[in-house]
């Protein structure tokens, strides 16, 4: 059964392009050209996969892309023109799975489009634990003794691939290829950022510490030392 996508883009000749290569993978392809009819399109029709453009007349993409999140687990892909780091790191806070910025190339776009949709396939009922920390990829809640804890995107991706390799230590460019799947550069400190988040949230409770750093390595979820 072919794959529905949902394309938000205001750019009609862009829009058209990129229907044109998701039809000839064998995709189905829904547009909407704002923000408003985008999620009334999302909502109605359900689609597999959102492509969401990020400066839209009327409701922004972050916009969207956070209201989209609130009813649906669907991988996001925001394609824009927005390229700073910042922006990067705004479009995966509001929700987004990956992030492309224009002027693209179409081998790629299809290939993470595939990777978000094969990610989604093999996802839809783990759940993973340990010890007292649960991660569910079918609904993307993590609990930890019962208490629920609230996660951005990249948060719940970053811990989803500690609880997939327990005990197991996680170099930089690891965890920067599996969780970003883009290269921020190397000396940029935007995984410490999201690592001490996600501490943060993990311990809230005064809990014991989960994740580790190894000193000019990377991290590592295990017990207590």
């Amino acid at each position: 059964m072919s794959s529905k996508i949902l394309l938000i883009d205001d750019d009609d000749r862009f829009a058209g392009l990129v229907k044109r290569a998701l039809l000839a993978e064998g995709y189905l392809v829904d547009i909407a050209e704002d923000g408003l009819s985008g999620l009334a399109k999302f909502t109605e029709n359900s689609p597999d996969l959102v492509v969401l453009d990020w400066i839209l007349p009327g409701m922004d993409g972050l916009e969207v892309c956070s209201r989209i999140r609130q009813i649906g687990t669907q991988p996001i892909l925001m394609l824009t023109g927005k390229e700073s780091t910042k922006d990067r790191v705004l479009g995966l806070d509001a929700g987004a799975d990956d992030y492309m910025v224009k002027p693209y190339e179409t081998e790629e776009l299809m290939a993470r489009i595939r990777a978000l949709l094969r990610r989604t396939q093999l996802d839809q009922s783990m759940i993973y634990t340990f010890g007292d920390l649960t991660l569910d990829t079918s609904t993307r809640q993590a609990l930890r003794n019962g208490r629920v804890i609230h996660l951005t995107a990249k948060e719940y991706d970053l811990l989803e691939i500690f609880i997939r390799n327990p005990r197991k230590v996680l170099t930089r460019e690891v965890i920067f290829d599996r969780v970003w799947g883009y290269d921020f550069g190397g000396e940029s400190n935007v995984l410490d950022v999201y690592i001490r988040y996600l501490r943060q949230k993990l311990e809230s409770s005064k809990e014991s510490k989960l994740i580790y750093t190894v000193r000019g390595v990377g991290y590592v979820l295990k017990e207590k030392e």
